[in-house]
């Protein structure tokens, strides 16, 4: 992406393009104020914008000095505004035609159309939020659930940054230190050099080396805070994964007969549990000698089987198990897994023990009747504690949730448990100091002060146009 100088300025629609009561025609830039000024017409007799006011009036087309719109604009002066540059907002009336009109005029009047992310790049570029802010803008946009929201949000406020500049000052301190230790050597006596070294190595230990490991062991909770879980429904035929699936959603998404087979590819929903986005996939009935068409359906059944964070096995325990259920364990015992024995308001074939006795399942096992609400109900807070009991646990603690964050944490750690075994090792001075300024790039990385352009450029192409 080449994106131009911040001497240029830059516009765009910043919400959602279609009908609705209110759409906004973003500027930042030097010739912000001079381009609404060509455009914009208060109510009141005066042009002199002041910052952070907001103004009623019409945008007229320069050309023609016909009205387009009825608008409230406002003027926010940098530094005090999202970009750190001059900005200028145009709130309209939301409808294609006239967002698109506004932004037309806005570009013949000197503004070129921002790049995907370009304002908040600019936020980035100037200072006002660094890297795990800007990530945390992108997820603040794309939640979907209370408790990714809430992860987003803290992250925009900077609780990972407050740690890593914790951490990076410690790293500073501890280097110099150390390099201190080498330079004048002579000058320091060697048990009072030994014992400062001692201490320090404890602090690196308390202030840095253990809370960065418990950050990078909870990764996998903010992952499943910010991202969910995925549940896929598997079994054979006519056992009810349809009808659960429909039970958990709270409405009709998937076709119930008694048809066995009546699933022949894999259905996706979401729904929330304990304000946690779960991503569902009902599955085709596994089975042996399939047709043409549920065989294609049974591969893909295994396919979800790998990217599931656990798989919920229905069985119909109003019928005997069969080796087709011994085929469905072989695909699924290595994935964690739970046990469902549906259909239990009818006379039972087999009992929960033999069940678990035959396919040991470490996520347990329940009876249920998919018809049934109150049994609904029994499943979801039992999903909730199983596997949701522990990210909601640390859901206000600061939690890193993205692969970028968690490889420069890992790089920090794996220096500074090197440079810890060198020190205790009894000397390597030079080295060490190498290990420990290695560490602090690697933090000063999750903010992003290292990150190089194409990395920049990956980051904020996944922002929309306006943002």
């Amino acid at each position: 992406m080449d994106f131009k100088t911040n001497q240029d300025t830059i516009c765009a629609i910043a919400t959602p393009v279609g009908e609705g009561g209110i759409g906004i025609i973003r500027i930042s830039g030097p010739e912000a104020v001079g381009i609404a000024q060509q455009l914009f017409r208060p109510t009141t007799s005066t042009l002199s914008l002041k910052s952070h006011r907001l103004y009623h009036g019409w945008i007229l087309d320069p050309s023609t000095r016909q009205r387009v719109d009825e608008v409230l604009l406002s003027y926010m002066a940098a530094p005090r505004t999202y970009t750190r540059e001059d900005v200028v907002e145009i709130n309209c009336h939301s409808g294609y035609a006239v967002l698109e009109r506004i932004l037309e005029l806005a570009i013949r009047a000197g503004a070129r159309l921002a790049e995907p992310g370009e304002f908040t790049r600019r936020a980035f570029l100037s200072g006002r939020i660094d890297l795990s802010q800007a990530e945390a803008i992108i997820d603040v946009i794309h939640a979907r659930s209370e408790k990714s929201l809430a992860l987003a949000s803290r992250h925009l406020s900077g609780d990972l940054r407050d740690r890593i500049l914790q951490w990076r000052e410690v790293l500073l301190q501890f280097q110099a230190l150390t390099e201190a230790s080498i330079d004048f050597s002579e000058d320091l006596e060697d048990a009072s050099s030994d014992s400062h070294l001692a201490i320090s190595i404890q602090d690196l230990d308390k202030q840095v080396i253990a809370p960065l490991k418990e950050l990078l062991d909870h990764f996998e909770r903010g992952r499943v805070l910010r991202e969910g879980i995925t549940l896929v429904l598997v079994g054979k035929p006519n056992v009810g994964k349809s009808s659960l699936l429909n039970a958990l959603l709270g409405k009709d998404r998937a076709i119930v007969t008694p048809v066995p087979g009546t699933t022949r590819d894999v259905i996706e929903e979401t729904f929330l549990l304990s304000g946690i986005l779960v991503r569902i996939l009902d599955t085709a009935g596994i089975r042996h000698s399939p047709d043409e068409i549920e065989s294609i359906g049974i591969e893909r059944t295994l396919r979800s089987v790998e990217d599931a964070d656990v798989v919920l096995w229905l069985m119909d325990q109003s019928r005997p198990l069969t080796e087709e259920d011994d085929t469905i364990y072989a695909s699924i015992s290595s994935s964690r897994h739970m046990l469902l024995l549906n259909k239990h308001d009818l006379p039972p074939a087999f009992s929960m023990e033999e069940a678990v006795e035959k396919y040991p399942s470490a996520a347990g096992a329940m009876e249920l009747s998919a018809l049934n609400s109150s049994d609904i109900e029994r499943l979801r807070e039992q999903l909730s504690e199983s596997f949701l009991k522990q990210p909601l646990e640390s859901c206000n603690a600061t939690l890193i949730s993205n692969l970028r964050q968690r490889d420069c944490l890992e790089r920090a750690m794996d220096a500074l448990l090197r440079g810890k075994e060198l020190l205790l090792a009894g000397g390597y001075g030079e080295l060490v100091t190498e290990e420990i300024h290695l560490a602090r790039q690697q933090l000063e990385s999750v903010l992003g002060w290292n990150e190089d352009e194409d990395l920049l450029d990956r980051i904020f192409s996944q922002f929309c146009i306006g943002k």
